[in-house]
């Protein structure tokens, strides 16, 4: 697609976006939302805060799996550099706190972005994995709205093709090339960078590693739910865990994409209508969602935002450590 045809789709997407916003918040009866938000319980608001903040840290931890066979061995870089890349999602659109990552990563301990990219690939991909599983089991064993239980078709062959990647991954350990390019210019550089993040996400794609993310991907994804019925219980809002797996389900379901900083906006229209399916009220539940993105949003920008000058610091302290981990260099070896 030429790029004036992608700018004409992308200005075509936001607008139906902006309508939908705007039909969602004049449907809502915003005096009774905000009631349904006053209510709510300190403790039990708090409790969820800190269930989520747990989810977020031990995403860091499923990071730093795949970091450490490149070199990058503090555990607290990944945990501060995780938290950071949360703040900017939460105030950029289009995920681009993922970037902030890989480049925060990459100057604190000096190593090649290319390979702090292909370990952040496999880190997203076993976020996605998670999504996946949730997704099968819930349309297998729950009873869900049917715009929900309609996908079960795509859940299964998502689930498919997900296993599939991971045992080709896993056995395919041969170093993946690119043909080089003579000369200095810009395809020569990205076939140069290309070659560094197969090389790297090859040689770390292990079975202990994958066993181990998706283990910890189980446990972050059940940490979400636990997250969203705190909230929702701490709002007095009588929803099932049936219906807040829905609810989790339908919101990511664009989780790679954001329409809005934070999703905000987005995020309150498909909570109020999958739990509306559940035959609950639809502005109780717009406060609700308003809560669960408070909850999520404000504390992990603050860390954020805090974290990020202590990964500058390390960078500081790292500053006379030879880049000894550079693409063309033998890939650490696979266990």
């Amino acid at each position: 697609m030429k790029l004036r045809e992608q700018r004409i789709v992308r200005a075509m997407v936001v607008v139906l976006v902006i309508l939908a916003l705007v039909a969602f918040a004049r449907s809502v009866n915003w005096p009774e939302t905000w009631r349904a938000m006053r209510a709510t319980s300190p403790g039990l608001f708090a409790a969820a805060a800190v269930v989520n903040l747990l989810s977020l840290a031990l995403k860091s931890v499923r990071w730093w799996i795949f970091l450490r066979p490149i070199g990058v061995t503090s555990l607290g870089l990944a945990l501060r550099a995780t938290f950071a890349g949360a703040a900017l999602n939460n105030i950029l659109v289009a995920n681009s706190g993922e970037a902030g990552r890989v480049i925060l990563v990459s100057r604190a301990a000096h190593v090649a972005s290319e390979r702090v990219l292909a370990t952040l690939a496999l880190e997203r991909l076993f976020e996605f994995v998670g999504y996946v599983v949730l997704f099968a089991a819930a349309v297998s064993f729950l009873v869900l709205p049917p715009a929900i239980n309609g996908l079960r078709p795509a859940a299964f062959v998502a689930l498919v093709v997900v296993i599939g990647l991971l045992f080709y991954l896993v056995r395919h350990p041969e170093q993946a090339e690119l043909p080089t390019l003579e000369g200095e210019g810009l395809l020569h550089r990205a076939r140069h960078y290309g070659r560094g993040f197969l090389r790297t996400l090859t040689s770390i794609s292990t079975g202990r590693r994958f066993a181990a993310s998706l283990a910890l991907s189980v446990v972050v994804w059940a940490l979400q739910v636990a997250t969203y019925q705190l909230t929702a219980r701490a709002a007095h809002f009588d929803i099932s865990i049936v219906g807040t797996i829905a609810a989790i389900l339908a919101v990511n379901m664009g989780f790679a994409m954001r329409a809005t900083p934070g999703n905000v906006g987005v995020f309150q229209m498909i909570y109020a209508v999958t739990t509306a399916a559940f035959g609950l009220d639809r502005d109780q539940a717009t406060g609700v969602a308003f809560l669960i993105q408070i909850q999520q949003i404000l504390p992990v920008t603050i860390i954020g935002l805090l974290a990020s000058p202590g990964i500058l610091a390390e960078e500081r302290r790292h500053k006379a450590r030879p880049d000894n981990i550079l693409p063309g260099e033998p890939t650490p070896a696979r266990d």
